[in-house]
């Protein structure tokens, strides 16, 4: 035999040319239990979510949003409320150490580290189990970050008066002052400083428009004052019995038919 001669080379495609570990089998090698991701899994999710975005609209139809009416810088008894999907973090901020010189502990580090958790959970618990109970460090973060935001958003609204708040902060009709009257003047004298020129509020009190209360209600509040929040001291009004009338029956009379208000 000469040199470089009678010499073959066989080729076996058996044999890959590179190593490929983490190419994922075909779907077709596990009939029945896996399908293609396109049209079939990616048409089912699309379904489920038209489910419940049109069961979502649904329920934005059927119950109005409770609409205040517009922020005003200069109302500083009025207590602003975020979002029901923020109202854990709004509670969490309200705990000592969560606030005041630890401000950025509560609003960047804790906040971070919990959300950093939860997006950690698959890095950190690479069991190839798929059930609950066989990925115990996954589960555990989400239940935890689960039932804090429950209690969280709980214990931010079952302090809260909805009922005074809705009614103290409702949007009204535009309302024609006559400020020439006598029930203005008194009303400018005893009240203007704290319920504001036009009756919406001040810095230290409600609004006066678009309440529901008769004339003997605002004399004995103007009185005896009112407990809750906000509330008013008694002895504020410092007027006659017959101003005290002439001012209630001027409030009362703005306020005739705010059930119609919107």
């Amino acid at each position: 035999m000469h040199r470089g001669k009678g010499m073959k080379f066989v080729g076996d495609s058996r044999v890959p040319a590179e190593k490929k570990r983490f190419i994922p089998k075909d779907y077709s090698e596990y009939p029945g239990k896996t399908e293609p991701f396109w049209p079939n899994f990616l048409l089912k999710e699309w379904l489920v979510g038209a489910v419940f975005l049109i069961g979502f609209l649904c329920l934005t139809v059927a119950g109005a949003p409770p609409l205040e009416r517009e922020a005003d810088p200069n109302i500083a008894g009025y207590i602003p409320l975020p979002d029901w999907y923020f109202l854990f973090l709004y509670q969490f901020l309200k705990y000592e150490f969560a606030s005041a010189e630890y401000i950025v502990l509560g609003t960047v580090v804790m906040p971070g580290l919990a959300f950093g958790a939860l997006l950690l959970a698959p890095f950190l618990d690479r069991g190839p189990g798929r059930r609950p109970t066989q990925r115990p460090i996954a589960t555990g973060l989400m239940l935890i970050g689960v039932a804090a935001t429950i209690w969280l958003t709980y214990e931010s609204v079952v302090h809260v008066d909805w009922e005074q708040r809705a009614q103290s902060q409702k949007l009204v009709e535009d309302i024609e002052i006559d400020k020439s009257s006598e029930g203005y003047a008194i009303y400018e004298n005893n009240c203007m400083s704290c319920h504001g020129e036009n009756l919406d509020g001040g810095a230290a009190g409600p609004p006066l428009l678009g309440i529901d209360r008769s004339a003997d209600e605002i004399k004995e509040i103007a009185v005896n004052g009112l407990e809750g929040d906000p509330g008013m001291p008694a002895g504020v009004f410092a007027g006659s019995e017959e101003e005290l009338e002439v001012l209630a029956e001027f409030i009362a009379s703005l306020n005739e038919g705010n059930d119609d208000a919107h």
